[in-house]
């Protein structure tokens, strides 16, 4: 699958295992910082970080971690001008981005944290949708669709003769850029007529509360309410496959699949409790993304991140 093929060979991505609990019981023979780490970005890679930052409170409780949820634009672009130490993104940074962290001479690194498949759900209520081509996701997503592809029948004939309700990532989400590229083949490339927004939980409560609703948004949205939801397959050309932590690990799952990132601004490594954090992260990504519903990396791909992050610190102090 291409884009996780592309993360295999990038050069500045690292990583290590951990384990949180022998962390947390090792506790009180870390040195104990203090200050304020600032992060933003999106609302995918969202879970994953909360989830460090709270095991970190618990060995590190004078170091307050705030975690805004801006989608992953919005996250570059307070990242771009300083504004955070870390930015959580769903996607790789764009051109038009580093460019404006050139301009502000901030400098970066690239972290990938874990695995995600997107989810296409439907109301429970409705009894007709068993799976999408991507041709079929396509001719409803495209921006060709607006305003003509309006009821469920025009998608498949036998389908009910109703109107179908969309609900999508909004523009500034980097799962707004991944699916569009990966279904639109164009980045950005989508009808706009339909209920967007950077928080993937009012996707949820639309979508659950409308018997006639379509959307999308990251698999572990899906898995912290799936009794309110019905996860739908896509026809990669062979087979309907759902995404599930073995199908988008092998790249079956094809083309809603995705690498998950977060960046750190060089600056920042000369506090300490940022450097700590990072490494924690690091440490601990795998066992807490799958926690919260994603797919942990392989082994060898955190520990060559982890050796990376070592390199940028000290190329930075």
């Amino acid at each position: 699958m291409k884009n996780l093929a592309i993360v295999m060979f990038l050069a500045f991505v690292m990583g290590a295992c951990g384990n949180k609990k022998e962390q947390k019981e090792a506790g009180t023979d870390i040195e104990k910082l203090s200050g304020n780490i600032s992060i933003d970005g999106s609302s995918t890679v969202f879970p994953i970080t909360e989830a460090v930052a709270e095991e970190f409170r618990a060995i590190q409780p004078d170091v307050k971690v705030t975690i805004g949820v801006s989608g992953t634009g919005g996250g570059f672009q307070k990242f771009s001008r300083g504004e955070t130490n870390i930015s959580n993104a769903s996607r790789l940074i764009k051109d038009t981005e580093i460019a404006a962290c050139a301009e502000n001479n901030i400098t970066y690194l690239g972290l990938e944290i874990a695995y995600d498949g997107m989810a296409i759900v439907v109301n429970p209520e409705n009894t007709w949708v068993d799976s999408f081509t991507v041709e079929e996701l396509k001719k409803i997503w495209e921006p060709a669709a607006q305003g003509k592809i309006m009821r469920w029948n025009q998608i498949r004939p036998e389908w009910p003769n109703e109107e179908l309700h969309l609900f999508g990532a909004g523009t500034a989400s980097g799962t707004f850029d991944y699916f569009t590229e990966a279904i639109n083949g164009k980045s950005g490339s989508s009808r706009g007529d339909y209920t967007a927004s950077e928080d993937d939980h009012v996707l949820v409560q639309g979508i659950s509360g409308d018997k006639y609703a379509l959307g999308y948004f990251g698999l572990a949205y899906y898995e912290e309410s799936k009794d309110k939801l019905t996860l739908i397959g896509v026809n990669n050309g062979t087979e309907v496959v759902l995404p599930t932590i073995e199908t988008v690990s092998n790249g079956s799952y094809h083309p809603l699949a995705r690498p998950m990132f977060i960046y750190v601004n060089s600056t920042s490594i000369k506090h300490p409790e940022v450097v700590e954090f990072v490494n924690f992260y690091l440490d601990n990504a795998a066992e807490l993304s799958e926690d919260v519903g994603y797919i942990a990396l392989p082994a060898e791909i955190y520990a060559k991140q982890k050796e990376n992050f070592k390199a940028f610190v000290e190329n930075n102090k």
